[in-house]
């Protein structure tokens, strides 16, 4: 049997869940640096910052949830370790990041790299006639990017 339960090809989908495995283990560590802030933010912006790094990490986890499900309905095994989500993340842990500013260029640097995931993931995705995938890639690209002008905005 050369196609999954969903009709694709399983050479195909194994190249697209590695992508998507990465996008998954750097979406983890966003989602803890984003309760690393949420936690530990202080200072004159404490209620504004407090409460979105409560609405972006709880969008997280929505994002992960469905990115692991995907690479589930693809046939495949989700990375579900801490061990793989450092070792496969583009996005390093934030320790110890004290300022406000610091955090919020943090958290718009990581979108930044989750968009770039996102981007190749959809590529492939569309590749290989993939179109669940390509559908989850292009909303979560539409929400990131708009969230990135209001971060981008709210830094000048």
């Amino acid at each position: 049997m050369s196609t999954n339960d969903i009709g694709l090809e399983i050479k195909d989908s194994k190249v697209l869940v590695k992508k998507l495995n990465n996008l998954l283990a750097s979406y983890e560590i966003y989602y803890q640096n984003l309760r690393n802030f949420h936690w530990n933010i202080t200072g004159p912006n404490f209620f504004e910052l407090h409460a979105k790094f409560e609405e972006l990490y709880n969008e997280a986890t929505l994002a992960i949830d469905e990115t692991a499900e995907r690479i589930l309905t693809l046939g495949e095994r989700p990375y579900s370790s801490f061990s793989e989500y450092i070792e496969n993340s583009v996005i390093t842990e934030a320790k110890k990041v004290e300022e406000a500013k610091k955090m919020v260029e943090i958290v718009r640097d990581n979108l930044n790299s989750l968009l770039k995931l996102e981007r190749s993931v959809l590529g492939t995705a569309g590749d290989h006639g993939d179109e669940g995938t390509v559908t989850l890639m292009s909303d979560y690209i539409s929400a990131k990017e708009k969230t990135v002008w209001m971060l981008s905005a709210y830094l000048k």
